[in-house]
């Protein structure tokens, strides 16, 4: 079926050209575009497109944009998604004064979710993806990437990897899945780290495989949970069920987490709140994408990743949620969009480069999402009426999406 959108005001991240890697430096400042364009979709997926001044393709429907701006759903690279609960008393404790890791000391944070998770059914967690699933879709986002790690045992995770399964088979968005075994140590091998680590390496990993749960797996390397020579360690055992990695880091302070995650080849290194001269450099020359996720930042009261002096550097950078029960309650991405401009001084093209073109290579999903580009996925959204694409970040708190196209159909 061939589906025709035609009077699009502007078609915006039109990139014929297959990209080989991210965005980086000055080229993160440019999104390319159509003025007053049509689209041809066709099964599914992008076929064509140009000005409606030039010879327009036939097609079997055909679709009036009245001058609305279109571009690539959002890629959502970094998530926790899936979780039982919530973590709302732990928010007040927060503004009474108490740090991130004072919650975690007396059982808060990631321990508490791990425990009402084990206590929730795969159906109550399945249900409750679904919903939060519906939620980023209206906001714009066509990919996800979500993370296991509230489990923190054998069954636990693999609980949580099986909804995400689950979620990948019944929802149009397109998804993929992470095992966060090492998102923390369970209380009771508190002093035995090497002794959750082999559960991880000798249990966990081979049930993953067997029933394929997982596209990549991760690490908590940070202060007060893994070192990087435990991450090491996770992570080539990992590498052996052909899980690639990916890496939180440098959230609570420098850790050598991101040359941990560049040692090793991770796809991204996640967070980055704090990161400095030597870390940049680590990344320079590396294939490791810096992801930065400012709904933690402003949610946690932390430092923001110092955006600019990496694309200064010359590096590519990623944008995601980090939606997750007890940092970023949020995956709402125009508004990280907005923080990412406001508080990182991002400029609005380079804020959704980063959550477009650069979050697809992040996700593995270069190939198919990220950019207006023939055989690609049409996973689009069509923005309310607005006066330039500054307004989608400028008006912070509203929703722009008018509509939401999934695999080439209207949602």
């Amino acid at each position: 079926m061939r589906l025709l959108i035609v009077h699009i005001g502007q078609l915006l991240q039109i990139r014929p050209e297959k990209r080989q890697k991210p965005l980086a430096g000055e080229s993160m400042q440019r999104i390319p575009k159509f003025e007053n364009a049509w689209l041809l979709i066709e099964n599914g997926r992008i076929h064509s497109f140009g000005n409606m001044q030039v010879t327009i393709p036939r097609a079997d429907k055909q679709y009036d944009a009245k001058g609305r701006m279109i571009l690539p759903a959002w890629c959502d690279s970094h998530t926790h998604l899936v979780w039982a609960g919530n973590r709302s008393t732990e928010f007040v404790d927060r503004i009474k004064g108490l740090s991130y890791e004072e919650i975690a000391a007396k059982g808060g944070g990631i321990l508490n979710s791990a425990k009402r998770l084990n206590q929730t059914s795969e159906a109550e967690l399945f249900d409750h993806a679904q919903t939060r699933i519906q939620e980023i879709i209206n906001t714009g986002t066509g990919a996800v990437e979500i993370k296991s790690g509230y489990g923190l045992s054998v069954e636990g995770e693999i609980k949580m990897l099986r909804v995400i399964k689950k979620l990948k088979e019944s929802e149009p968005i397109r998804i993929k899945a992470t095992f966060l075994g090492a998102h923390a140590y369970p209380a009771e091998f508190k002093n035995n780290h090497a002794g959750y680590i082999k559960l991880i390496c000798e249990k966990m990993l081979p049930l993953i495989a067997d029933e394929a749960l997982a596209d990549f797996i991760d690490v908590f390397c940070e202060r007060g949970f893994f070192s990087p020579a435990e991450t090491g360690q996770i992570l080539e055992a990992g590498a052996k069920y052909g899980l690639r990695p990916k890496i939180h880091a440098n959230e609570l302070g420098l850790t050598g987490g991101i040359q941990t995650a560049v040692a090793h080849h991770a796809l991204s290194v996640d967070h980055l709140e704090y990161c400095g001269h030597d870390e940049i450099e680590s990344l320079k020359n590396s294939d490791t994408i810096a992801t930065l996720l400012p709904g933690t930042s402003f949610f946690l009261n932390l430092p923001y990743a110092p955006a600019r002096a990496m694309l200064e550097a010359g590096l590519p950078i990623a944008l995601a949620t980090d939606y997750n029960p007890g940092s970023t309650p949020s995956g709402n991405v125009p508004l990280m969009l907005a923080l990412a401009c406001i508080k990182m001084k991002l400029l609005p093209e380079e804020a959704i480069n980063a959550m477009t073109v650069n979050a697809s290579f992040a996700m593995d999903e270069a190939v198919s999402l990220g950019s207006i580009s023939p055989g690609k996925k049409a996973n689009l959204i069509l923005l309310r009426k607005m006066e330039n694409l500054s307004t989608l970040v400028y008006q912070y708190g509203t929703n722009p999406v008018e509509r939401m196209m999934l695999n080439g159909k209207w949602m």
